[in-house]
């Protein structure tokens, strides 16, 4: 089954195609209510560390580096369980990345829509 894995910023508006919603994020996005966010999880535990969410600063000159570090970080086994979830959803289901991020696509959920695509390089195990 080809996946179809998409990403977009939580603050636009929801669509039918959307299949299963999922905030990758470690903190929640300013300004979003709950209800208001409409998603059906927030696995905050595979956004990448604090330590590199720090450094990466969304510098788009950076974005290259991030990516591999953040790659690195999906095999530690503090990101493998929900790593491997969140494949797992990818597996069987229409999914959606959300972040709060303005750049979305020098962002921790283009990653992972690439890694779970199957376009990233390298992969986390369980």
């Amino acid at each position: 089954m080809a996946k179809q894995v998409t990403c977009h910023r939580v603050y636009e508006e929801t669509s039918p195609r959307d299949g299963k919603r999922v905030l990758v994020d470690r903190v929640w996005p300013r300004g979003m209510r709950k209800e208001d966010a409409h998603l059906d999880e927030w696995l905050r535990d595979v956004a990448p560390s604090t330590e590199l969410r720090r450094w990466y600063a969304h510098e788009p000159s950076r974005f290259a580096e991030f990516r591999r570090r953040y790659l690195a970080e999906l095999r530690d086994p503090a990101h493998r369980e929900a790593a491997g979830h969140l494949r797992d959803l990818a597996a069987h289901t229409r999914l959606t990345l959300l972040t709060a991020t303005r750049d979305v696509q020098h962002s921790q959920a283009a990653v992972l829509a690439e890694w779970l695509n199957g376009d990233g390089a390298g992969r986390a195990r369980r």
